[in-house]
């Protein structure tokens, strides 16, 4: 991770990001979304003072067309690698995750190797689909 951002984009030879990974340290003072506003899946973390209120609100029906499965994945508990490849099946990457570590996947491949014992959250698009949707290599 560059010391001079919190967050640090792993793209491909042709500048397409593939993953964005956050510094499970990072903590904005202000409200910083780190995905441009065109990505199927957004990625920010908001920030609101002590006795502030988030507004009730519903999300109105917006039919989005999403190509491919974007995934989100927090390191909650443990330690792992994760290695990015690019669409060609290409290495491009690999990356240790600490516990509170945030990265968003976007294309190409990736794999994990976990050090010890690990929990991830994940969040994707669905419907799931079962092994419809990858191809392990």
């Amino acid at each position: 991770m560059s010391q001079s951002s919190p967050v640090e984009i792993i793209a491909n030879d042709a500048g397409v990001p593939l993953a964005y990974i956050v510094d499970p340290h990072w903590l904005p003072s202000e409200t910083t979304f780190m995905t441009p506003g065109d990505f199927s899946l957004q990625m920010g973390m908001i920030v609101y003072g002590a006795g502030q209120d988030i507004p009730a609100h519903v999300h109105l029906p917006i039919t989005r067309q999403v190509e491919g499965t974007n995934e989100c994945i927090v390191v909650r508990k443990g330690r792992c690698r994760v290695t990015i490849y690019d669409s060609g099946r290409n290495f491009v990457a690999e990356r240790d995750l600490e516990e509170g570590a945030i990265i968003l996947l976007l294309g190409g491949g990736h794999g994990f190797h976990l050090y010890e014992d690990t929990v991830l959250f994940e969040v994707k698009q669905g419907p799931y689909a079962g092994n419809k949707d990858k191809e392990r290599f």
